[in-house]
């Protein structure tokens, strides 16, 4: 039987496209933020492994899913997340949502329509978005904005490696029905250059995904923790470039993902945005109570 440490990646938080447990974030809440990180990479190494058999990365998954809820001691990433969230008193129902996604990614190869992928979204992406927000004790009122800031970074990462996807691990997230009405199919994305069909099919969910941004803008001004504020706004700035890059270049066969040199204007830009929304918070007075109109 397979161990899974043998088919991790070696990826680690600093490797990925937005910030993991930055230097934004409290010192005290990085800890079980890089546990919850860690056990997320490892089961998603196990569902992404190339030439695992199907039943063993199932096998694999039960034992994470065993190990964070407590009945067997197997899987120490989850081991350690889970004693990460005891000390925090936080639930482990986000990271339990991951693995489903995680099981999915070995058993379902194909999404039929935009509903059909933001149910996968909603095990895949929302969680991690719910958890950090759990982790600052933010109100719940949150997840609606974190929800969909969260499917919007799910999305441009399937529309940036969507011939790696297909080619390496048989996987089509562009939902089959935009597909279809192109007059096209999967095999497109095998391809070392979008055709015109597939150009359009990726800038129109590059168009539903500037919509989901939309719908996230207010997210860094609802929470309270400035310092994640903070964060939220620079990861939302680079979301809506990279999906504006997604609207004007072939993830096929050019760059879809940011250089050092672009991230300058765009870090400086979410900063001022972050400071205009939070100075616009302050200027806001309070509704009246009903004997003050």
């Amino acid at each position: 039987m397979t161990e899974a440490q043998t088919l991790q990646s070696g990826k680690g938080h600093r490797d990925e496209n937005f910030p993991v447990a930055s230097v934004l974030i409290r010192p005290r809440h990085r800890p079980v933020i890089l546990a919850f990180y860690r056990f997320a990479r490892a089961a998603d190494d196990i569902a992404d492994h190339a030439t695992a058999p199907a039943d063993e990365k199932l096998r694999l998954l039960d034992q994470f899913r065993a190990s964070l809820a407590g009945s067997e001691d197997s899987a120490a990433p989850a081991v350690a997340l889970r004693t990460a969230l005891a000390a925090g008193n936080l639930t482990p129902q986000h990271g339990l949502d991951l693995l489903e996604a995680f099981r999915r990614d070995v058993t379902v190869q194909r999404y039929q329509d935009w509903d059909a992928l933001m149910d996968y979204c909603r095990y895949s992406a929302m969680p991690v978005g719910r958890f950090v927000l759990d982790v600052h004790g933010e109100d719940k009122a949150t997840w609606a904005t974190s929800d969909a800031l969260c499917a919007a970074l799910q999305v441009i990462n399937h529309l940036q490696d969507c011939r790696k996807d297909h080619v390496n691990l048989d996987r089509v997230y562009i939902p089959l029905d935009t597909m279809w009405a192109a007059g096209i199919g999967p095999e497109a994305l095998m391809a070392q250059a979008a055709s015109p069909a597939l150009r359009q099919v990726i800038t129109s969910l590059a168009r539903r995904t500037q919509a989901m941004l939309a719908q996230a803008r207010p997210l860094a001004g609802q929470v309270r923790d400035s310092r994640l504020a903070l964060e939220i706004s620079v990861i939302q700035r680079l979301a809506e470039d990279l999906t504006s890059m997604l609207m004007h270049r072939d993830p096929l066969s050019q760059r879809v993902h940011h250089t050092k040199g672009a991230l300058v204007p765009l870090l400086l830009g979410a900063t001022a945005r972050f400071i205009g929304t939070r100075l616009g918070r302050r200027r806001t007075p309070p509704p009246l109570a009903a004997g003050q109109r």
